[in-house]
């Protein structure tokens, strides 16, 4: 089979297409042969090292999002037949992820009819992101909260999630994404200059919670330097009044200078169901910006890294 691996940590550069053995899946997992894969910071982040002691040696693949169709079982695994449709987090214990034609999974969900393989890609990350990052700052139904940076992915969701909770939102988000974010019940105002004041107006004083989604280029752990996220969590404690408001799920440095909360890493998947009844049901999704085939990973990562692919990026084998 076809699939991304890289041999040595650095830029995407170093991402390479193989021709590699079709992965085995063993107790407890399912194989399936991938229609789509999204591509997240994270990736980058992989690649140039990150986790490094705590996956496989290299040669190691990427990809962790994935969607497609069961193609073979492992031992002990039931609810789920070969031909199904499910997307989750691709297993990562072997030399190749979810940017391949074929990809090991030890959790999934069914994908809802009416979703397509590519739409369902797109969703494990920036659902599980969101999810917890609005649990972590204690957003509560009533509440006015503040996205920055809601046109990202995990952006998006987090103010889908909160509309969902009965909590009123207003967005930061560029002129590309505003009206989508308006369609979906929130308030929105560009970035720049004057950006404090214009919440405030339309909040008609203090925001209750601010949470920043704003990208970072590609690097989970670099402070948000020019572009939206430049500088924002002074502004959003200002809003706020308090730090303690306040949760970035990037800005990590930023955010321990100025008291400001971060959410969890850690990835559980354990809502997967739950992001799967959401979906279905019109809730959760995330916009898609464009889909590459696996040998166009370069031109792919590079847009990825701008910090402004205008929605999500998939690899479609």
């Amino acid at each position: 089979m076809k699939a991304l691996q890289f041999d040595r940590f650095g830029s995407p550069d170093v991402i390479v297409l193989r021709d590699v053995a079709k992965p085995e899946p063993g107790p407890g997992q399912i194989r399936i042969a991938v229609r789509a894969c999204g591509l997240t910071p994270g990736d980058w982040a992989v690649v140039d090292g990150l986790l490094a002691d705590q996956l496989p040696p290299l040669p190691r693949g990427l990809g962790i999002e994935v969607a497609g169709t069961v193609d073979a079982l492992g031992e002990g695994v039931d609810g789920v037949e070969v031909g199904d449709r499910v997307f989750g987090p691709a297993a990562f214990d072997g030399p190749t992820g979810g940017a391949a034609e074929y990809a090991l999974m030890a959790v999934w969900a069914h994908i809802p009819v009416g979703v397509t393989a590519e739409q369902a890609a797109a969703l494990p990350m920036a659902a599980e992101t969101a999810w917890h990052a609005l649990d972590d700052l204690g957003v509560r139904q009533g509440e006015l909260l503040l996205v920055h940076g809601a046109g990202s992915t995990v952006g998006e969701v987090a103010v889908r999630f909160a509309l969902h909770r009965g909590v009123r939102v207003i967005a930061t988000a560029g002129p590309r994404r505003a009206a989508a974010l308006e369609k979906i019940g929130a308030q929105v105002t560009g970035y720049g200059d004057g950006m404090a004041e214009r919440v405030t107006a339309l909040a008609g004083g203090r925001v209750d919670r601010a949470l920043d989604t704003a990208p970072t280029g590609g690097r989970i752990d670099r402070v948000h330097q020019a572009g939206p996220g430049g500088g924002s969590l002074p502004s959003l404690i200002e809003l706020t009044g308090d730090p303690d408001r306040v949760l970035t799920i990037s800005d990590f440095a930023a955010a321990a200078e100025l008291g400001a909360r971060i959410t969890r890493i850690e990835m559980r998947f354990d809502r997967m169901g739950e992001f799967a009844r959401l979906a279905g049901e019109g809730i959760l999704a995330v916009s898609v910006a464009r889909t590459y085939a696996l040998g166009e990973i370069h031109e792919a990562a590079r847009l990825s890294k701008s910090g402004r692919p205008g929605g999500k990026l998939l690899l479609v084998p």
